[in-house]
C-alpha cells in the first residue's frame, strides 16, 4: 500500500499542507475490546466505507496529484464524493466513490481496513457526457480533450492507441509519466515540450525518462 500523509480529513484540509494524525476513526472502531456483549469492530474490505470525510486521511500519491496539471481532483471536490457521490466495489481496487458534475465523472478510491484511519487512496476525471460538460461553463475544450485523453491512456496503458490520441486537441501542457505532453488533431502521439518526446502509450511515457 502507498505511505500516506496523516490528516484531520480531506474535508478540513488548509491547502496543500501536511496535516495532523486523525483519532476519531481509530477511536470509533478499535477502542473497544471485544467481548460476549461488544464483538470485535474489525472491518472487513466488504463493509462500505463511512460517508465522513473529516475521519479520512490521504496518500503520498494522492497528495501529488493534487499539485499535477491536468488531474482536476481537488480536495472540496473529493469532500463530495465521499458525502454524496455512488458507492461501489471494484474488484481491482475496492472501495470507490464516484461523483458526476456538469459532464465530468469524479473517481475516488479509499482504504479503511488496513490502516488506523480511513484513507483517500487515488481519484481521477473520466468524461461521462461529453455534451454536457461542453455546454457546461465549468470546463473548456482543451479541458475536457485532456481529460478523456488521460483516461484513454490509463484504460490503455500498455497499448499504443494512436488512433484514440488523434482526434484530441491539447494545447495546455498536462503532466503524465514525469512527461508535460501536449497533442494536436490528428497527430498519433502526445509530444513532450520538456524533452521533445513523442510518445503512443502510458508505458512509454512511464518508461522514458523525460531529460529536461
Amino acid at each position: 500500500m502507498a505511505s500516506r500523509q496523516p490528516g484531520p480529513g480531506v474535508e478540513e484540509t488548509p491547502g496543500f499542507r501536511s496535516l495532523p494524525e486523525p483519532t476519531a476513526y481509530a477511536d470509533a472502531v478499535g477502542g473497544a475490546q471485544p467481548s460476549a456483549e461488544s464483538p470485535s469492530r474489525h472491518r472487513s474490505p466488504e463493509d462500505p466505507p463511512p460517508r465522513t470525510p473529516s475521519l479520512y486521511a490521504q496518500t503520498d500519491h494522492f497528495r501529488q496529484r493534487l499539485h499535477q496539471q491536468g488531474r482536476y481532483v481537488s480536495v472540496p471536490i473529493v469532500t463530495e464524493a465521499i458525502k454524496a457521490g455512488q458507492l461501489r466495489w471494484n474488484t481491482t481496487d475496492g472501495w470507490r466513490f464516484a461523483l458526476v458534475k456538469d459532464g465530468i465523472r469524479y473517481v475516488v478510491v479509499v482504504s479503511d481496513t488496513e490502516t488506523r484511519s480511513p484513507v483517500v487512496v487515488t481519484g481521477w476525471t473520466e468524461v461521462a457526457d461529453w455534451a454536457a460538460a461542453s455546454d457546461s461553463d465549468r470546463w473548456d475544450d482543451t479541458d475536457i480533450h485532456t481529460i478523456r485523453l488521460r483516461a484513454d491512456l490509463s484504460a490503455h496503458r500498455d497499448e499504443q492507441i494512436p488512433d484514440r490520441i488523434r482526434p484530441r486537441a491539447v494545447d495546455r501542457a498536462f503532466e503524465i509519466g514525469g512527461h508535460r505532453v501536449v497533442t494536436e488533431v490528428g497527430a498519433g502521439s502526445v509530444e513532450c515540450i520538456e524533452c521533445d518526446g513523442r510518445f503512443r502509450s502510458k508505458d512509454e511515457l512511464n518508461r522514458r525518462h523525460c531529460r529536461r
